[in-house]
């Protein structure tokens, strides 16, 4: 009996643990999905936020954040009413109710377009037409295509006022204080930075740049040079239907011209583009310098003071069409023919003094005359699947022409004679082919796979002869310093990368190979070199969407920087005749370890953005001065001659932080500050110093003003601290711009006025020292500039109606 009862009762339990099994199963069996898109033109809004709260009290239950298509899903939601919000930073956010039932228990919402955000202010509309930036997990997208601080400029001073990214007077550009980035335009490789091929930041006008993404810490699907990261510069593109296009005259104080018209034609499956800039510009400089150098018991020192003018002539076209094969293919051709000419004429006064009294004068002409001329040409493929969204297979091939002459040539006299002139001709010539192929593939609207291959052959040829100019109608070529070189570089590199959403995490892995040879030789069996490396460069990130729109996200990178032709090459440039550069065949590449931590955070119009970064790098390359003591007493009356040289110096460390904030004060004022604050250390250069570190940082603050509905006002400040070298300290500067756009004629033109460095404080002052030497040098280039614009819109094109913000903040890129 009691045996019967104890099964009875066993049964019975189990029916009802079985029961209440099945019940929880189905409480929390519901799901909700949909897709984000913009209500002006369908696009999809990728890694947006979206929340589930409970109707009664608006508590939150989870949350998931859209892929790149669009989509979201959440699953596991037990049965219940809730209130669905989805907000995009430039949008209106959505808010919806849902139900989910036993009959019912998921719901699929379909397309939910959100509306960009607009406000009407008292007469003021304020209308975002596109958020200022869209992050993702390895990369941010900013919108400069209103920014009004680079009108009349280029690619240059487009990049000043971009998140996490410097740019010095000299043009060079760096993130978190390193120079050693990649540069890509619209996703293809450029030498827009740091001697690369192609075109260079200073051909590309301001006015072509839509957005520029910044990644700060690239995944593996990025190529893996740029120790620093990684910029991609997109450029504008016409799709609008009929002819469409924008004439643009730019006017800048003591010779400086900017005409540049584009144009668009959509019809059927063709859009045809073409775009031209001509620029016409000079600039003035003044550079100073004091050096001391110790010669065994005899002390050396040189008082040097230069003064010269600089005259660009540029032009740059693009030309192309996109032809629509189908609805789920299209082709895209593109050829940009660029040209640039450039005089340099300077006169530099030298004081020489050898111990406490002997002094000489000497006074030196000089002119640096440059041609160069590229090509490059590319054809890009698209192939997407309606039935399968988010699948897409990308090729894109191109090739570049490079043809550079520089000659430089130096004219010294002194009290007692004048010298012979002598010249430095330089001719390269460089042929470079790339191939690239993306795809993706979605498991499911929260899994994806990404796949790529990449090639790209370059090489490079040309000549350094050394000209004396006894008599200019036949100069005599100096063998023994006269030089041709011989350099090539292939890569062949692949990547796979996972992606997946999980409630409110997001994970993203990956691994790229890598593998290069490079070899090359000073003609004549000088400096030969022969490298060949086979890398892994593993990346991962992870990100979590937390309650009250915020998201935390952690990443991880290895990148490397290969030695470029320039710095393997074994003979000397000579920049004046007391300054030459050289460089080294045993040179190697350096290696990086990158990891950032960053939390971002929205309440309503206020977005604030944080991120600590650490950055160790091996291997280090960096640029070393030294005093070349034969050159210098065998030229006695050319002074002190100084060598700059490459080196592997052993490692170098970067800790820091940044901090964006976005944040209205008053309905026409809107304000945006960014700063950044880390310290480097670089490992001893030479053995007979300590290792060096300081603390360094950066601050921009940006004011956007709208005092009516057709003015638009700027008012940009930077500040970059001092930052240590290997052998010295590079000092601390700064400065103001102000811009303002005035529209016109219903909107069918804009009138902009521009004022650069107002109170004309950008300089560089620069202190350096060596085992035998001590020297402080002072740059200033004409940096207080004013421009007077007038655009004229053509067709149905027109000038943006309000100026978004910058976020200040880092990451964002595309590329392979």
């Amino acid at each position: 009996m009691n045996s019967t009862l104890l099964r009875r009762a066993a049964a019975g339990l189990g029916l009802l643990l079985t029961f209440f099994f099945f019940t929880a199963q189905a409480q929390n069996s519901g799901a909700v999905s949909g897709a984000l898109l913009d209500r002006a033109n369908g696009q999809p809004l990728p890694f947006a936020n979206v929340v589930l709260l409970r109707a009664q009290d608006s508590s939150f239950v989870t949350g998931a954040q859209t892929a790149e298509n669009g989509a979201f899903r959440v699953e596991h939601v037990a049965l219940g009413r809730y209130l669905l919000r989805a907000s995009v930073l430039g949008y209106q956010p959505l808010r919806q109710t849902v139900s989910l039932t036993a009959a019912v228990s998921e719901a699929a919402l379909g397309p939910l377009r959100l509306a960009a955000t607009a406000t009407q202010l008292a007469g003021v509309t304020v209308q975002g037409e596109r958020a200022a930036v869209v992050e993702s997990l390895d990369k941010k997208v900013i919108n400069v295509e209103k920014d009004l601080s680079s009108v009349g400029g280029t690619a240059v001073n487009v990049l000043q006022n971009v998140p996490s990214v410097s740019v010095d007077q000299n043009g060079t550009v760096s993130m978190r204080g390193s120079s050693n980035i990649t540069v890509l335009i619209d996703g293809k490789p450029s030498g827009a930075a740091n001697g690369g091929t192609g075109t260079r930041l200073e051909q590309i006008p301001a006015s072509a740049i839509e957005k520029v993404e910044v990644v700060t810490n690239p995944s593996a699907r990025y190529d893996a040079a740029g120790s620093g990261g990684v910029i991609n510069i997109i450029l504008k593109k016409q799709r609008k239907d009929g002819w469409n296009g924008q004439a643009t005259l730019n006017l800048g104080t003591r010779d400086k011209y900017n005409p540049s018209l584009s144009l668009n034609r959509r019809q059927g499956k063709f859009n045809y583009f073409g775009s031209y800039d001509l620029r016409n510009d000079r600039y003035r400089n003044q550079n100073d310098s004091y050096q001391t150098t110790r010669l065994g018991e005899t002390t050396l020192s040189i008082d040097q003071q230069g003064r010269g003018q600089r005259h660009n002539v540029s032009h740059s076209a693009r030309l192309g069409f996109d032809y629509a094969i189908s609805p789920e293919q299209s082709l895209t051709v593109t050829a940009e023919p660029n040209m640039n000419r450039g005089t340099n004429l300077g006169t530099q006064l030298a004081l020489l003094q050898v111990g406490a009294d002997s002094t000489s004068r000497q006074d030196n002409r000089l002119h640096v005359d440059e041609d160069v001329k590229s090509v490059d040409v590319s054809a890009d493929y698209r192939r997407t699947w309606a039935a399968h969204k988010g699948r897409e297979l990308t090729t894109s091939v191109g090739y570049t022409n490079l043809l550079v002459n520089v000659n430089v040539g130096q004219q010294l006299s002194t009290e007692k004679l004048v010298q012979p002139e002598w010249q430095q001709d330089f001719n390269v010539g460089l042929d470079a082919l790339y191939g690239q192929l993306d795809y993706t593939h979605p498991l499911d609207s929260l899994r994806r796979f990404d796949l790529g291959l990449k090639s790209q052959w370059q090489q490079n040829h040309g000549t350094d002869d050394y000209l004396m100019l006894q008599n200019p109608e036949q100069p005599t070529r100096i063998t023994d310093r006269s030089f041709a070189y011989d350099f090539t570089e292939y890569l062949q590199a692949g990547y796979a990368t996972y992606q997946q959403q999980r409630g409110q995490w997001s994970y993203q892995g990956g691994v790229r190979a890598e593998y290069t040879h490079t070899y090359g030789q000073v003609v004549g069996g000088q400096g030969r070199f022969d490298l060949s490396y086979l890398n892994l460069f593993p990346s991962a990130t992870v990100a979590r969407t937390l309650a009250h729109d915020q998201k935390l996200q952690l990443s991880y990178a290895r990148r490397l920087n290969r030695p470029g032709f320039m710095q393997l090459l074994a003979f000397p440039i000579y920049q004046d005749p007391r300054t030459y550069r050289l460089g080294d065949p045993s040179l190697r590449p350096e290696y990086i370890n990158a990891f950032e931590l960053s939390h971002q955070a929205s309440w309503g119009s206020t977005s604030l953005t944080s991120t600590l970064f650490y950055r160790q790098t091996n291997n280090s390359i960096q640029r070393i001065r030294e005093v070349d003591e034969e050159a210098t007493l065998k030229n006695e009356a050319s002074g002190v001659v100084t060598a700059e040289k490459s080196r592997n110096v052993g490692q170098s460390t970067s800790l820091g932080a940044e901090m964006s904030l976005t944040q209205p004060l008053a309905k026409w004022w809107r304000l945006t500050a960014s700063g950044s604050l880390f310290r480097n250390q670089i490992t001893a250069a030479t053995g007979t110093e300590l290792s060096r570190r300081n603390l360094t940082g950066t601050a921009r603050l940006q004011n956007t003003f709208n005092p009516t509905p057709k003015l638009d006002v700027q008012l940009t400040g930077t500040y970059r601290a001092a930052v240590i070298t290997p052998q010295g300290r590079l000092a601390p500067q700064g400065g103001v711009d102000v811009a303002l756009r005035q529209r016109l004629f219903q909107d069918r033109a804009a009138l902009t006025l521009r004022v650069s460095d107002i109170f004309n404080t950008q300089r560089q002052r620069i202190t350096a020292y060596g085992p035998n030497f001590d020297a402080s040098y002072y740059n200033k280039y004409e940096t207080r500039v004013g421009y007077l614009g007038f655009s004229w819109y053509l067709g149905a094109n027109k000038p943006p109606k309000k100026i978004d913000s910058q976020p200040q903040g880092g990451g964002g890129g595309f590329g392979g």
